[in-house]
């Protein structure tokens, strides 16, 4: 082999190790890309799966309290016991009624609800 063949060879290698570097810092930006839109993806996941677990927390205590709001056993006692004529108010608790109905004791059925 001449000196001239060495030499080209010598070139060629330098000019492929070039394109194998600039190949090597497009692989390393697309890598630092696909590393901050993972991270930023990972963030998004946390946050959305927080909002969604005080979303069901908020549902699980609104059916809670509607559960306790649903009028129940003692509010359909009283209800019955006020249609069929006696008082259900503490002022007038257990006397028969008029046949007019007495404020009180509706105002006490009302909050019940």
């Amino acid at each position: 082999m001449n000196k001239r063949q060495i030499f080209d060879q010598v070139s060629d290698m330098e000019k492929q190790i070039g394109e194998l570097y600039e190949q090597l810092g497009d692989l390393k930006g697309k890598l630092a890309e696909m590393l901050e839109e993972n991270h930023r993806l990972a963030m998004e996941n946390h946050h959305l799966r927080n909002r969604l677990d005080s979303n069901i927390e908020q549902e699980e205590s609104s059916k809670q309290k509607k559960k306790a709001e649903v009028p129940g056993e003692g509010y359909d006692n009283l209800a019955r016991i006020y249609e069929e004529g006696f008082h259900i108010c503490n002022i007038h608790f257990g006397s028969p009624r008029q046949d007019e109905d007495c404020l009180f004791c509706l105002e006490f059925l009302n909050k019940a609800k």
